[in-house]
């Protein structure tokens, strides 16, 4: 089949047709699936579980200052150095192609979309609809149209839908400018991508690094743990992050999820391999995508750090509309 989103060489991690991660572990096939959803197993999530915040950001922040604004599951609000930065923006009521079915979001967005400072860019991971949501690229660019910065092949679908988006592309290793000081840089996450049952890995994946005057910040949409590869190749490229943003939840049953999730335990041990200072944990408690309990979510992040020593406010777990000023050490 060929691949309707890109084309171009092949590379250690495109083989002239799909997408991979080098030396990992490729998607689940349909039967794996089949035998996940039918296995059981599966706790329940309760219908709501709202949070006691709700944030109204300010215009902007400038100088050393960084504002972290939980929104839900991988949407966070960044202003630093004058920027308004979103990763993953979604404000569906679900995860999914259609309105009427799939996982339905248990609390509202912490920031309320007309609450929303201008935003001066998306950075967009990939293109699972826990990520990729059209509705809310629209009604942002309906507020400003922000560049939207993504890996290769996402273009093709973001521009199906329109063709007036502002899109930067780039591959793992590619950087952006951003502002006169602030860049973005493109780098290897461990996962997969898919809109449909016919485009699996026709568009790559990856995680950013942010280059700004006071501070590098890491984003991870969506990662398996891949034995932490790639975030001890961070360290060794970047040397240390102010803030790194590690998913954790969506973990179970682990011999189907490890390849594209990591669990509570790995994400601890990536805060502390990537060398940062501050991590703020997402990709839970608002979308059920898998096996565990909200509950089971936190409980294994506290054992977590327990065991690897780090401490609560070093790696922290927002619910939506909590804000966290994060230090400058």
């Amino acid at each position: 089949m060929a691949n309707r989103y890109y084309s171009g060489p092949a590379s250690d991690h495109f083989d002239g047709q799909r997408f991979f991660n080098p030396e990992g572990i490729a998607p689940s096939s349909l039967r794996d699936v089949l035998k996940w959803q039918l296995g059981g197993g599966k706790k329940k999530w309760p219908t709501r579980y709202p949070s006691p915040y709700a944030d109204k950001p300010p215009a902007r922040v400038t100088g050393g200052d960084l504002r972290v604004s939980f929104v839900g599951h991988a949407t966070v609000l960044l202003q630093t150095a004058g920027l308004n930065i979103l990763t993953d923006p979604v404000w569906s009521n679900r995860a999914s192609p259609v309105p009427f079915a799939g996982p339905k979001r248990v609390n509202p967005p912490g920031i309320a979309l007309e609450d929303l400072p201008d935003i001066d860019v998306v950075l967009l991971s990939h293109n699972h609809y826990d990520h990729l949501d059209l509705k809310t690229l629209s009604a942002l660019k309906k507020r400003g149209n922000p560049l939207i910065v993504t890996p290769l092949g996402n273009d093709k679908i973001l521009h199906k839908h329109d063709r007036d988006f502002r899109i930067a592309v780039g591959d793992w290793g590619d950087t952006i400018s951003l502002s006169a000081d602030v860049s973005v840089s493109f780098e290897p996450a461990h996962h997969w991508s898919a809109r449909t049952a016919g485009d699996r890995c026709f568009a790559l994946w990856a995680a950013f690094v942010l280059q700004t005057p006071h501070g590098r910040i890491y984003h991870i949409g969506d990662t398996g743990f891949h034995d932490g590869v790639n975030f001890n190749a961070v360290r060794e490229k970047y040397g240390d992050f102010r803030l790194a943003i590690i998913p954790f939840g969506a973990y179970e049953p682990r011999w189907f999820m490890k390849g594209q999730h990591q669990n509570p335990d790995e994400a601890v041990r990536a805060h502390r391999m990537c060398n940062a200072a501050y991590t703020l944990g997402h990709h839970w408690g608002t979308f059920q995508l898998t096996n565990e309990s909200i509950g089971d979510q936190l409980s294994a992040l506290d054992r977590a750090r327990l065991e690897h020593g780090v401490a609560v406010d070093r790696f922290r777990a927002l619910q939506p509309g909590q804000v966290w000023d994060v230090p400058q050490d």
